[in-house]
């Protein structure tokens, strides 16, 4: 059969190797990449587009809406009105425990439980008063829990049920 009379293409003389040389076929639908190449460089581009977008936005001063200017008018601006300048960040590694402000926080021990001290560790109960207990102790008439439930539970009920009234009629 001749392929003219079908209609349909004549298959490609034999596979296609990827561009990138990875060692896997590509096809024509992912530009002659691997599908973890072609992934790959999609994401890129993604990314390349979203940094390009957030710059342009802070160099602005705006917020995200003005996201639609092109990216190489966004780099422009870039490049014309940003100057270099050179920041000294401390070192951070990831053994260092600092808090918000550059403190030193205390490292934590092992979580134990209130009543008895005994080493909860993932298992433990986080009570309503706070506080943290082992499975004996994790109920509050066992820990004279200083929490009201009573209160709290009459909260609950009157803001879940609000008092309906009806609108008073005129009598005839």
């Amino acid at each position: 059969m001749d392929h003219d009379e079908t209609g349909c293409q004549a298959p490609p003389e034999g596979p296609i190797l990827c561009i990138n040389n990875c060692g896997f076929f590509g096809s024509a639908a992912t530009m002659n990449m691997c599908s973890k190449c072609h992934k790959d460089m999609v994401l890129k581009e993604e990314q390349a587009k979203l940094a390009a977008s957030s710059i342009g936005s802070i160099v602005n001063g705006s917020s995200s809406s003005n996201a639609n200017e092109s990216v190489a008018a966004t780099v422009n601006v870039q490049v014309n009105t940003v100057e270099p300048k050179t920041i000294s960040v401390p070192p951070l590694s990831f053994g260092s425990s600092l808090g918000e402000n550059g403190e030193v926080k205390p490292k934590e021990g092992p979580k134990r439980c209130n009543s008895c001290n005994k080493r909860v560790g993932l298992t433990g109960f986080n009570c309503r008063c706070g506080n943290l207990f082992c499975a004996v102790h994790r109920y509050s008439d066992k820990h004279e829990c200083p929490f009201d439930y009573r209160t709290a539970a009459r909260d609950a009920i009157a803001k879940a049920n609000p008092v309906v009234k009806a609108e008073k009629l005129d009598k005839i």
